[in-house]
């Protein structure tokens, strides 16, 4: 049933009116993504591969921009390795997205893009042309947190300590009060 609705782009079984004397599933049969069912076929004819049910496990959750869970990450190497998936980010936050070979499939390579994020370089150089566009007053953390709104604090802070290391910029001042500051490198 699971693998059944994930091939035809369907929302999962829910199972939330199970209880201890009695299994309820709520199926649903609308189709959320046609593409997403069409890039399946293309892919399974090109790979002369089937999908086991854990692949569309992943597939799904990527799709649906979920959290993978631990027990499926084996599956998601193997769909990585054969270019169907994407893995963003490293550690425990990292995150499966389709690949950029869906997105253009659909036709919708801007969005690929922006569910993917830009990567570490880019994001670096962001942050450096702001402090240096702060100029001799520098700027605070919590103003670099605007450039980059999407990332968590820890994140840039190790965004900044990259730069700091790559003596491009330092900062000055401990706490609330600490402001970065380009260097003469920059």
């Amino acid at each position: 049933m699971l693998e059944s609705c994930i091939r035809e782009s369907k929302p999962r079984p829910d199972y939330s009116q199970t209880d201890e004397h009695q299994v309820g599933v709520l199926l649903r049969g609308s189709i959320r993504n046609p593409l997403f069912v069409r890039f399946l076929e293309r892919v399974g004819e090109e790979t002369l591969r089937t999908f086991s049910t854990r692949d569309l496990m992943v597939l799904d959750l990527a799709d649906q921009g979920d959290k993978l869970p631990p027990d499926l990450s084996s599956s998601a190497q193997r769909l990585r390795g054969m270019g169907v998936v994407e893995s963003v980010g490293r550690g425990r936050g990292t995150r499966y997205v389709l690949s950029r070979r869906y997105y253009q499939f659909a036709a919708a390579a801007g969005t690929y893009t922006r569910m993917r994020g830009l990567d570490r370089d880019t994001n670096k150089q962001l942050l450096l042309t702001h402090v240096v566009d702060s100029g001799s007053g520098g700027c605070p953390l919590a103003e670099i947190q605007q450039v980059l709104p999407s990332h968590s604090r820890r994140q840039l802070q190790g965004l900044m300590s990259e730069l700091r290391r790559d003596g491009l910029v330092e900062v000055r001042g401990k706490g609330r009060g600490a402001r970065w500051f380009a260097t003469a490198r920059a």
